[in-house]
């Protein structure tokens, strides 16, 4: 077969697809053929590369040139330039990858990367996730194979506990732990089952791994399965994956060709089958037992704990049940050794986590830390900082069901206690910056909105103690509000916290709960002062024109949609205040910064 001289890596994630990037690859293959390059130069489609911001994106080796914002009409400049004539299209390089020379960069010096480490995301962005050929080439299926061959159920339980990974879905239970209490629990039929649901707003580090190595949780989940004496799997993910459903149907497809799925898989005993079951997109099942409830066909709503899953799950039967991104880890591990592990991370929580990093900061997408690393390191190092010189002012970790960490922690180590300490949580990974102006009001309202819409409504305290706390929100932001109300928003998120019955309403108050703790002068400012300090709260907004700096252009009154602005040329302008609908077009429009809330 003819070694192609260049391969050029299309990232295929769910970001990139919806920017273009399958018309990209569409281009890129059209124009290599015409100019009878199809055959020297190889086109993948892997998955996230994690640099989200400059989607799509496209790496050429062995060079590691990485194009970014590339368009279908960029194409044939590339294929042109640079694979007929040799010379970078250095305006689609990204620029972190030049140097002063011109000569490209190894991703590993680029600040993005060489802060972090993969092992999660080690294959996503680096192989075809639709070929299980080049998974095997990365020592897919090696762990699988050890296991099966030289190692009992015991021992592979033994060294997951021995690494210290913990659940990468919620509070960090031990996994091994898990394992062993799935093991040990009575019974002659078992299940091992993958939560996918990935739910929380901003969070897509499951979807990605999903989409770009779908091959390393089907190993994962056998493996798991061989630990606990298990014969059948269940994915559980959200309809809305379309990518992800479709890549990991192919890879359980191409593992049962190969014998890696089915009975008597490596020439032993050990007999595994799995498939997917698709949610319909509601947030409690992301809960364990609610998950295990839709599986079975029946309405979503969680169950009583105790008994646990690991003794009565699915059908009644025990079920262990991880996440996307534990499973993730455990090729890794039984490859390496829980040595290895061992190595990275804190004393209590071992290993990567995988933060999906979104809102207010220059470099969104994906990024993977040893555990402890510091939020700023995250926020500034990885992250690029806050876009147009803004301070930053907070960060939302673990979504509806976790907090915000204030400026003055940014230096906090990230990892499961530490963040719990601080009033905040791991949880799933998404991590929301916000920046100077954020109103924390409106963040906490933000999150109960989306609480509320996704109750299942099984008991009063989540049902209708999460409305309240919207009503008293909702009511705060209106300029409506009371210092009492303050009072009553704290002690009714300590009752709801008590009294709901599964882990998600009982952690819905802590959006509520850390921005008091924090941020509790913007309440009393929206209370007392009947300001919103970060004008973004409209009922507490009111736009004026300083008469000093407005030069009479106009340019406010042209962009006004209701006509609220008025005034002569070259004459200051005037805001008609009960007209004014404060959608702040008029602050856009203004180039003499004039206008002010």
């Amino acid at each position: 077969m003819e070694l192609a001289r260049a391969h050029v890596l299309v990232c295929g994630g769910t970001g990139c697809t919806s920017s273009g990037s399958e018309k990209i690859i569409n281009a890129l293959e059209s124009a290599l053929k015409e100019k009878n390059l199809e055959n020297e130069i190889k086109v993948v489609k892997t998955g996230c590369f994690g640099l989200c911001a400059l989607g799509p994106i496209m790496i050429v080796y062995p060079e590691g040139v990485f194009y970014s914002m590339v368009t279908p009409e960029d194409i044939p400049e590339i294929v042109e330039e640079y694979f007929l004539k040799g010379r970078v299209v250095k305006r689609l390089v990204y620029k972190e990858t030049l140097t002063e020379g011109d000569s490209v960069k190894s991703l590993n010096e680029v600040d993005f990367y060489k802060n972090q480490m993969r092992i999660a995301l080690r294959n996503c962005g680096v192989i075809n996730p639709e070929d299980i050929d080049e998974y095997i080439a990365y020592d897919g299926y090696k762990a699988l194979g050890k296991v099966l061959t030289e190692m009992k159920p015991q021992e592979v339980i033994d060294e997951i506990k021995k690494s210290g990974l913990r659940g990468r879905g919620g509070a960090g239970f031990s996994t091994g732990m898990k394992w062993q209490f799935t093991a040990d629990a009575p019974g002659d039929k078992k299940f091992v089952a993958c939560n996918a649901d990935e739910g929380d707003p901003g969070a897509f580090m499951d979807r990605s791994v999903l989409e770009g190595d779908p091959h390393s949780l089907i190993e994962a989940m056998a493996i798991a399965a061989y630990a606990v004496g298990a014969d059948r799997g269940f994915v559980y993910i959200r309809a809305e994956y379309p990518i992800a459903v479709k890549r990991l149907n192919i890879a359980i497809e191409q593992a049962r060709e190969y014998g890696l799925l089915g009975n008597n898989i490596f020439g032993t005993d050990f007999c595994f089958d799995m498939e997917l079951r698709l949610g319909a997109g509601a947030f409690v099942c992301g809960e364990e037992t609610a998950l295990m409830t839709s599986i079975e066909g029946h309405r979503g709503e969680p169950r009583p704990r105790p008994p646990f899953p690991a003794i009565k799950g699915l059908w009644q039967k025990p079920t262990l049940l991880n996440n996307v991104e534990t499973y993730a880890n455990i090729t890794a591990i039984i490859n390496k050794g829980a040595d290895w592990f061992n190595t990275i991370g804190t004393e209590k929580s071992k290993g990567t986590k995988v933060f999906a990093v979104g809102g207010k900061i220059n470099n969104t997408g994906l990024v993977e830390v040893p555990m402890g690393t510091t939020l700023r390191e995250v926020v500034y190092d990885i992250g690029g900082g806050i876009p147009n010189g803004k301070k930053f002012k907070a960060a939302q970790t673990g979504g509806p069901s976790g907090g915000c960490i204030p400026a003055h922690l940014i230096d906090t180590p990230i990892d499961y206690d530490n963040l719990t300490a601080i009033g905040s949580m791991m949880g799933s990974g998404g991590l929301i910056v916000m920046d100077e102006d954020t109103c924390m009001v409106d963040i906490a309202k933000f999150f109960l909105e989306f609480t509320v819409d996704e109750s299942c409504g099984k008991c009063t305290p989540c049902r209708v103690g999460t409305k309240r706390l919207l009503e008293i929100l909702t009511k705060i932001t209106e300029g409506k509000g009371t210092l009492e109300d303050i009072d009553k928003l704290e002690e009714l998120c300590y009752a709801i916290k008590d009294s709901a019955f599964c882990g998600l309403g009982q952690t819905a108050p802590n959006p509520i709960l850390s921005t008091l703790k924090y941020f509790r002068d913007e309440y009393i400012a929206h209370v007392v002062d009947k300001k919103c300090p970060a004008g973004v709260c409209k009922a507490l907004v009111s736009y004026k024109i300083d008469p000093e700096k407005c030069k009479g252009c106009s340019l406010c009154a042209r962009n006004c949609p209701v006509g609220a602005i008025s005034g002569k040329i070259k004459e200051p302008y005037v805001i008609d205040t009960d007209k004014c609908i404060k959608c702040g077009v008029c602050a856009s429009a203004c180039k003499f910064n004039a206008i002010s809330k």
